[in-house]
């Protein structure tokens, strides 16, 4: 299923398959590299206030349920991001399954995205109407298209429409709602749409390496330059091939017998590939002789960064040609921990990293450790598009609310309970802020200051404080548990 050369060694599976406790490393690494923080850590906040929390989830429930919509879950409820953006509407089906009354937006999420899938199985970067007033819109005249015909239906934002991310969650959105449900008649009747899905994202894998390689931009940091094979969209397709191993298995019959082996041992080989590719250290050891045999154009790019690099507490973000990125993206670190994709020592090196960093200061969680600047390599002209991506801003190194609930997640998910209740009530504190009022649940804030600048009443913001929350409560993430290598049942 994944291209020539495909392997996965028992060793990997045992490693990666079970639950994250234990194995912790210090604050340097096998090879005596320390870990270099980027900011003093702050004095220590105050005990958290339990009352905020639990107002908090009260909240983000309310703003939550109100986003849904007769086509789904919409981006956001105050005047941008008006439209049902997949990517966001799959994550929030993660809180959304956790309310009652959310799981009927989440089955209309489904139901429009598949809806809309182009005949070669693309799932859209988002659906609205053309008449919709959307202030996330200004660049295109603030709506999807000229106000024509005022009762048009539904139609596809043809912007960024080649993110691969559509499709990556539309998998495990659906694996989701199936655990959550046991709803087992809208994944037959699914079937087709997800075999679909599946079929484009391999053909995103040009060389057939068994690793997706991504445009730039193309994924939620849809403007950051972020490319070819890169952390966040492989971390979730390992993700993708496990979620449809689960369900075909749930299926039965043929499904059962022949896909489900086979998306398994595709699920493992993308890992062990991630692993090798991404990873600098000697927590996943390079297997040369494979990478000589099999993929020689990661050669020059993985030696490189063995010589120049020696090890990095965290999987770097992407892998190009003879290039490679040297920032921790906090999403697709905290994804390969949820994910399974990250073994015990890994997470280990990961989250001390991203606290001693100060990643999760003032607030959880800034989406890298330090941004690009005019002058580096990897800066691009269109980070200033909209006053944006100036270092500290959004993707460059702002603060993400729906990132910390992640960020939560994988704590709890790898027995870092040390720290869980202060992070979750900072997250809880990030989303009571606003511009024009408390509890805006906004879009994200400065990484350096903590204030909010971006739009309000943010699904995500909200969906992910709920399921942090439960997260915290449960004492294990929903819907994910290493215990599996990955994704499991929500009880």
């Amino acid at each position: 299923m994944q291209g020539a050369g495909g392997r996965c060694p028992a060793a990997h599976r045992a490693v990666h398959c079970r639950r994250l406790a234990g194995d912790r490393l210090p604050s340097g690494d096998a090879r005596g590299a320390p870990v270099i923080a980027s900011t003093p850590d702050p004095p220590a906040p105050p005990p958290p206030d339990t009352a905020l929390v639990d107002e908090a989830r009260a909240r983000a429930e309310e703003v939550l349920l109100a986003n849904g919509s007769e086509l789904s879950l919409l981006g956001g409820g105050g005047g941008a991001y008006m439209k049902v953006w997949a990517r966001d509407s799959m994550i929030c089906g993660l809180g959304l399954l956790l309310l009652d009354r959310g799981r009927d937006i989440h089955r209309r999420s489904l139901a429009t995205l598949e809806r809309f899938q182009s005949p070669l199985g693309l799932i859209p970067h988002n659906v609205g109407f053309p008449h919709e007033r959307d202030a996330a819109l200004v660049a295109y005249g603030g709506t999807l298209e000229p106000l024509d015909d005022p009762a048009a239906g539904p139609a596809v934002d043809t912007a960024h429409a080649g993110c691969v991310d559509n499709n990556l969650w539309f998998l495990p959105g659906h694996y989701a709602n199936w655990r959550a449900t046991g709803d087992l008649d809208t994944v037959r009747a699914a079937w087709p749409a997800l075999q679909r899905a599946l079929l484009w994202l391999r053909y995103q894998d040009s060389n057939e390496c068994g690793l997706l390689e991504v445009h730039e931009a193309m994924d939620w940091a849809d403007l950051f330059p972020n490319r070819y094979n890169s952390l966040y969209p492989n971390a979730l397709y390992a993700a993708a091939w496990r979620a449809l191993a689960r369900l075909a298995a749930a299926l039965g019959g043929e499904a059962a017998r022949v896909d489900a082996p086979a998306y398994r041992r595709a699920a493992e080989e993308t890992a062990w590939k991630l692993n090798q590719l991404l990873w600098v250290g000697p927590e996943a050891p390079k297997d040369w002789g494979w990478v000589e045999r099999h993929r020689r154009e990661w050669l020059y790019p993985m030696k490189l960064v063995e010589t120049l690099l020696v090890a990095r507490p965290y999987y770097l973000p992407y892998m190009g040609f003879r290039s490679y990125g040297d920032r921790c993206d906090t999403l697709g670190n905290c994804l390969a921990i949820l994910l399974g994709v990250a073994a015990p020592a890994q997470a280990d090196r990961i989250l001390t990293y991203l606290h001693g960093a100060g990643l999760d200061r003032p607030y959880p969680i800034r989406a890298l450790d330090h941004p690009i600047r005019p002058g580096d390599r990897d800066w691009r002209d269109y980070l200033l598009l909209r006053d944006l991506n100036k270092p500290d801003h959004y993707h460059n190194g702002g603060i993400w609310p729906f990132i910390g609930g992640f960020y939560v997640a994988a704590l709890v998910a790898a027995g870092r309970h040390e720290r869980v209740q202060e992070q979750l009530a900072l997250l809880a504190a990030l989303n009571r802020q606003g511009v024009r009022g408390e509890w805006e649940f906004n879009e994200w804030a400065h990484g350096l200051s903590g204030r909010p600048l971006g739009f309000p009443r943010q699904s995500w913001s909200a969906a992910m404080y709920v399921y942090a929350h439960e997260t915290v409560r449960r004492g294990e993430p929903p819907f994910f548990a290493n215990a599996e290598c990955g994704m499991r049942n929500a009880e």
